[in-house]
């Protein structure tokens, strides 16, 4: 049998601000379980959710990274998110696409 590891917490992260600065507490919508390095969209309530270029709801823009895995929850939860001043790994980020990758650089987390 073969097992596959998905991605450990923060393991997307090349390089942060110094004293944690990248690192913001944050709410999240409830809903599946997100891995760690998910790009997040952020609704107008202030409540951040996993990015999809498809939704309207605020979701649509990427503005940052989930640092580290969810549960599944019919609630909002409370995780820790990269929002700024943070290098990360394209290749391990889930949800990355052309428009995440501009909106998150407008956010100085800069893909490489």
């Amino acid at each position: 049998m073969i097992k596959t590891e998905g991605i450990h917490t923060a393991e997307f992260l090349l390089s942060e601000g110094d004293g944690q600065i990248s690192r913001e507490n944050i709410d999240v919508e409830a809903g599946d379980a997100l891995p760690a390095g998910q790009v997040l969209g952020k609704t107008a309530a202030n409540v951040y959710g996993a990015y999809d270029p498809a939704a309207v709801d605020g979701d649509q823009v990427a503005v940052g990274i989930l640092y580290a895995p969810l549960e599944q929850s019919t609630a909002t939860r409370r995780a820790v998110g990269i929002v700024r001043l943070a290098e990360v790994a394209g290749a391990v980020l889930t949800g990355l696409d052309a428009a995440a990758q501009t909106s998150l650089a407008e956010q100085h987390i800069i893909v490489r």
